[in-house]
């Protein structure tokens, strides 16, 4: 039985949450950028680590960052540098528009969207045939990840890791809109504002959205923003529609690949009632529920020298597939 137990003064789930995106050391990591072509003219950027070594182990670890993640994200960084340490080649995919690059179409990226991601991995699968792919997904994107798992096996997935995914969006959508939480929903509010607000520089986004660049502003919450744009550009008829739709909860009991699933029960962007029961789960997935954690946390240690537990994890899981 894995055991996460963190020390008093790491003991709340705030603190959990925000202590890596705070005290976490950034690393100038060097990245070789792949710049991949979408069917539709746009793109993505791709960050490989450690590809010279690929050979050592034939395996490629695809990694998916959170809402409004990318390549500096304090999680991505740990995740990259433990994998090296194992001799595994990682490689990041930023959703659209998250490397710093603005993408090219009206488009972005959404919790559900497993579109660009399949391209991504068939691409993989293409030009690495004798490499074993494996993923690794946070977050927003462990709810993408896990929806792909559990709407289609045409993929090239050998088994997959999820951390603090969403399961049930609407839950977590009204989750980080209470209390304390709304500091993360402001954080992250601001980003998605910003690469809405660059979108109406080069698109007529007024034509697509029914609103002015001014009013993008007015948005207060993930939820109104997700009404407002994720909403209409792909075709949902509201927020409730697309979190219906696009929540990772209902795929599960299709998953046929080794899964690990890990949550913690004190994460401030979701609560107990998004965790699926047994009966929801197919026989490849492990569930793995901690009482400690926050959202993508899991430190152990003291504050002053802090340790790691998701890392040392999930590198335990792969090593055994």
């Amino acid at each position: 039985m894995n055991t996460f137990n963190p020390s008093f003064f790491l003991n709340n789930r705030h603190v959990q949450t925000l202590y890596p995106a705070l005290f976490r050391k950034k690393h100038s990591l060097d990245m070789e950028i792949e710049h991949f072509e979408l069917e539709d003219g746009d793109f993505l950027e791709c960050f490989w680590f450690n590809k010279k070594q690929m050979k050592l182990r034939n395996k490629i670890v695809v990694l998916f960052h959170g809402l409004e993640g990318s390549h500096e994200s304090p999680y991505i960084q740990g995740i990259m540098q433990a994998l090296k340490k194992e001799k595994y080649t990682s490689v990041l995919m930023h959703f659209r528009g998250c490397s710093g690059k603005i993408n090219k179409t009206p488009y972005a990226y959404h919790s559900g969207d497993t579109k660009d991601a399949l391209a991504w991995l068939g691409h993989l699968k293409k030009e690495y045939k004798e490499y074993d792919v494996f993923c690794i997904a946070y977050s927003m994107g462990g709810n993408m990840l896990l929806k792909l798992l559990g709407e289609t096996n045409n993929h090239p997935i050998k088994a997959a890791v999820s951390i603090c995914a969403p399961l049930q969006l609407e839950i977590s959508a009204k989750s980080i809109n209470q209390g304390f939480a709304r500091i993360y929903q402001r954080h992250l509010l601001k980003r998605l504002i910003l690469s809405l607000e660059n979108k109406y520089k080069l698109h007529d986004m007024q034509a697509y959205l029914g609103i002015k660049k001014e009013e993008v502003k007015k948005i207060k919450s993930i939820e109104e923003f997700d009404n407002v744009y994720t909403a209409k550009m792909y075709g949902f008829t509201s927020a409730a529609q697309y979190y219906e739709r696009c929540s990772a909860k209902q795929f599960l009991k299709n998953i046929s690949i080794p899964t690990l699933i890990i949550q913690a029960l004190d994460d401030p962007f979701m609560n107990a009632s998004n965790l699926p029961k047994k009966e929801e789960l197919s026989s490849s997935i492990t569930l793995e529920l901690y009482k400690k954690g926050g959202h993508v946390g899991f430190i152990e240690g003291s504050i002053f020298k802090p340790e790691y537990f998701l890392e040392k994890r999930i590198l335990n899981y792969l090593n055994k597939q």
